[in-house]
């Protein structure tokens, strides 16, 4: 029944605060070129959708590893959608790499506009490498992150897999800093009939950065391997702790 009046009431937030996004883009815009307006107003959303329902539980470890003046380019294990709203705990104005068919579904896809997100071509390697990297510049030269699933897809058992290398090129591209985070407890927010566990517990731990001397040193191949096992080894250690 929570579930039923919950649901309306998300949506009737999303489309306030898209409409907002919207003002907010066009007024700001011209002494606002980050979005950091529009991108606090998802923050807001953020807070409402997940402190609002008093019996879930959020989170955030590791707070003291990010500094909001930095730029980063931000990996974290992907288990279900609602990773994504998960991230704006954290204090960073980002844009999300995403699949461009995303970006065609009504409503998300508008919101994902309005962000100034990064839409890519999955379907070709080399292409979708070259949008991201120039995309990617463009963002972190106005000092804004980036935030990417190095895994390319939703992980079905919630373990962290094999990840692919374009977050590593493209942090190596923009000669920034690698914040890594992990998340847990995303996956038994909505079970298998859409219904709304209301005793979650979602955990955001953000592990210390990757130097930019690191990331200028190292391979990539080396960097990717290096930073997968520090998250499995975070998730493993948030488990445990449960």
């Amino acid at each position: 029944m929570f579930s039923a009046i919950y649901y309306p009431f998300c949506v009737v937030l999303c489309l306030t605060i898209m409409i907002l996004s919207a003002v907010a883009l066009v007024v700001c815009y011209p002494f606002d070129p980050g979005r950091r307006a529009v991108h606090e107003l998802s923050r807001v959303m953020t807070r409402i959708f997940f402190f609002l329902p008093p019996m879930w539980r959020h989170r955030v470890v590791g707070r003291e590893n990010v500094d909001p003046g930095k730029k980063y380019i931000i990996v974290l294990n992907h288990s279900a959608m609602i990773d994504i709203p998960s991230l704006y705990l954290i204090p960073l104005n980002f844009r999300w790499v995403s699949k461009r068919e995303v970006f065609k579904i009504p409503f998300f896809g508008q919101f994902l506009l309005l962000h100034g997100d990064i839409p890519i071509d999955r379907g070709h390697g080399s292409e979708a490498l070259e949008q991201m990297i120039t995309r990617g510049r463009y963002w972190t030269n106005l000092g804004v992150s980036v935030a990417v699933f190095p895994e390319g897809t939703r992980s079905k058992d919630g373990e962290i897999h094999r990840f692919k290398t374009g977050a590593f090129v493209l942090a190596k591209e923009c000669d920034v800093e690698i914040l890594p985070v992990v998340l847990d407890g995303t996956s038994t927010l909505i079970d298998k009939n859409r219904l709304l566990n209301w005793r979650n517990t979602i955990t955001v731990r953000v592990l210390p950065s990757v130097s930019r001397e690191d990331v200028r040193r190292m391979e990539v191949h080396e960097l990717m391997d290096q930073t997968r096992e520090r998250m499995c080894e975070a998730l493993k250690q948030i488990r445990e702790n449960k």
